[in-house]
């Protein structure tokens, strides 16, 4: 009884250690909101990958989590999920409905809508990106001051696959 006992305790501990580990890596999410409307749908089940940002920066085009200043509820701010748009050095201008990074007309075949709404004109500062989501329309992001341009330490990190709903199970490009 008692050496049964100890290999049920010796599983029991390997299998936190294990999940311990993977949670480091890897981190689960469920989506609440339709800012990412087509890409991510509300209720998606999301794995956000951790560890990329630790040795490179974000790149033009990757979906991130990062923790905003919105609040979710009393005790806690909101993590959001966006697209990144610009990098350090790029200069960003929004006019007319139409996104232009570096001078160039930006060509996105993933947004909602093919109107922007806003008026910026922004050069990224070191350590910070500028975000938006795929519906633009309905999407707070880098275009409204209360989310604004996202530091690199705010990024939890990047959306790597979607669990749910399994008929789109895969990587999200």
């Amino acid at each position: 009884m008692k050496q049964e006992l100890m290999e049920w305790l010796k599983a029991l501990i390997s299998s936190l250690i294990i999940v311990g580990i993977i949670l480091f890596f890897i981190r689960p999410t469920l989506v609440k909101g339709d800012s990412m409307f087509p890409t991510i749908k509300e209720y998606n089940y999301l794995i956000i990958e951790k560890m990329s940002y630790k040795f490179s920066d974000p790149e033009r085009g990757d979906i991130i989590v990062f923790k905003s200043d919105l609040p979710e509820n009393r005790f806690k701010s909101k993590d959001l999920i966006k697209r990144v748009i610009g990098v350090p050095g790029d200069h960003i201008m929004i006019q007319e409905g139409i996104v232009v990074v570096n001078g160039q007309q930006m060509t996105e075949t993933y947004i909602n809508d093919p109107y922007t709404f806003g008026l910026v004109d922004v050069v990224i500062p070191e350590g910070k990106v500028f975000v938006m989501g795929d519906n633009r329309a309905v999407s707070r992001d880098s275009r409204d001051n209360a989310v604004g341009l996202v530091e690199y330490d705010r990024i939890r990190g990047k959306i790597f696959v979607r669990l749910f709903p399994f008929n789109k199970m895969g990587a999200i490009e």
